[in-house]
């Protein structure tokens, strides 16, 4: 193992994983940070996650999704013990960096993404896979089976403007994305 620069103080690093280890990686670690005794070195582990709403079996379901599959975020003062720590936890495949040296995450970026995390109810990302220019039927509401074209996506309010063809122009319909259907 390379000596680690002692000089550099606290600060967040991703740590990449196992696909779809995530959350048993941060247990793992938070377990072996409290049976070490090395809570002054390792402070925070966070799985990156944001509330969305996807189509389930026709129906809107929230769920939360990881931001950054296959990595962890973790706090820290890096030295010869902390980095062994996280290094040899379980299905850890190494630190982002170059070599052995974990470089450090911008305290901008990780702001952004923590702000990203904490985020109120109503402002639930809607996972739209509608795009401009998409021929799309309609299947709900009083514009029932209308064909039209996607015009605009509104992924923040989980809204849809479809071009439908009526009285021979083409005139804006919104809609809920669950009231359309790709042809």
């Amino acid at each position: 193992m390379a000596k680690q620069d002692n000089s550099v103080g606290r600060a967040w690093y991703a740590i990449h994983t196992y696909a779809g280890y995530e959350n048993a990686v941060a247990r793992n670690l938070r377990q072996r940070i409290e049976s070490l005794g090395i809570s002054d070195k390792i402070f925070n582990v966070v799985v990156p996650t944001e509330r969305t709403i996807k189509i389930k079996g026709g129906r809107r379901v929230e769920e939360e999704e990881k931001v950054y599959p296959g990595y962890v975020l973790v706090e820290m003062t890096v030295d010869d013990q902390s980095w062994f720590v996280v290094r040899n936890t379980p299905r850890v495949t190494g630190f982002v960096g170059s070599g052995v040296n974990p470089v450090p995450l911008k305290q901008h970026e990780v702001d952004a993404l923590l702000g990203r995390m904490q985020e109120k109810e109503g402002s639930v990302k809607h996972a739209i896979d509608f795009a401009a220019g998409d021929s799309v039927v309609i299947v709900d509401g009083p514009f029932k089976d209308l064909d039209g074209k996607v015009g605009e996506v509104d992924e923040s309010r989980g809204k849809v403007k479809v071009l439908v063809s009526m009285f021979g122009r083409e005139t804006p319909v919104e809609l809920d994305f669950l009231q359309i259907k790709r042809i």
